[in-house]
């Protein structure tokens, strides 16, 4: 079975907060031939752990690694990198992932009011600036 999975199917296999829906996730994760997991649920997945759950960073970090070195998965691998280097250094994921894609879809500079992203994005050689 090919699926794509929404972010709560994702949440509860690393949560762990129901037990009937973490096995059923757990098992769809690993039986799944494919799954396939959409950049906005990556961001939904990042937020949902940090604000709800308090997870820190690092360990939300490590748990899209794992996801994402699952031979079954398949996402865009490079902006969810993008999207961990700027969790890795402090910032958000999503923030990270937008550039990317937004570079990807033809921009040149990431612009936003969000002084802690344009200067993250900035460090690691990205062209990004205020309005």
């Amino acid at each position: 079975m090919r699926v794509a999975v929404d972010t709560n199917v994702l949440v509860r296999a690393v949560v762990r907060d129901d037990a009937v829906q973490a096995d059923s996730a757990a098992r769809l994760l690993t039986e799944a031939t494919l799954v396939a997991v959409a950049l906005p649920s990556l961001c939904e997945f990042v937020w949902v752990l940090r604000r709800v759950y308090g997870f820190r960073a690092a360990d939300v970090a490590g748990a899209i690694r794992a996801l994402l070195d699952a031979a079954n998965t398949s996402t865009n691998r490079p902006a969810a990198e993008a999207g961990l280097a700027m969790l890795e250094a402090g910032g958000d994921f999503a923030d990270g992932a937008i550039a990317f894609e937004g570079q990807w879809l033809g921009g040149d500079t990431f612009v936003s009011f969000d002084q802690k992203a344009v200067a993250l994005l900035t460090a690691q050689g990205q062209s990004a600036r205020l309005p």
